[in-house]
């Protein structure tokens, strides 16, 4: 083969490589939510990139599930999630039919890839969860004190009684 002819055709591969490579980058990681015998897998409600710069919405990105009271909720993120940090958010209704907000402990980098959401009292009904990606370092909250941690992606989970 010709000095030109291989430079022509490892020109082709590596353009080929590129290409395929960048073919998945589009893809958005999925999160999996399982409640008793039911499961379902989705792609994030909204989701930036790494510098939060360029930021996309899909409002019908939303699992529903019924979660039957009493019944903990599994959810299972990729590495593309794990290997950030990672929390739970969820609000739910106590048999007082107070709402509350709650929040699962922020997960470090490479932790864990799943989490099992258990409400604090057996007849609490959960409304809804949602997996966050956490990006940028948490702030201060001017008005609570408490610590704000911007979200670059999140899964919701809409339960269902």
């Amino acid at each position: 083969m010709s000095r030109t002819r291989r430079s022509l055709l490892a020109a082709l591969v590596v353009t080929a490589t590129l290409a395929l490579a960048g073919c998945g980058s589009d893809e958005k990681p999925q999160v999996t939510w399982t409640a008793g015998q039911a499961s379902q897998t989705i792609g994030p409600a909204q989701f930036c990139d790494v510098k939060m710069k360029d930021c996309s919405n899909d409002q019908a990105a939303q699992a529903r599930l019924a979660v039957p009271v009493g019944t903990a909720v599994e959810v299972t993120v990729p590495e593309e999630v794990s290997d950030a940090p990672w929390s739970v958010v969820f609000s739910y209704t106590g048999p007082d039919g107070q709402r509350t907000d709650g929040r699962s402990p922020v997960f470090a980098p490479k932790a864990r890839t799943s989490y099992t959401l258990t409400l604090p009292e057996p007849g609490d009904v959960l409304g809804t969860a949602q997996v966050q990606l956490l990006g940028a370092a948490p702030v201060a909250n001017p008005d609570t004190g408490e610590l704000d941690y911007p979200a670059r992606a999140t899964w919701v989970l809409v339960a269902q009684q």
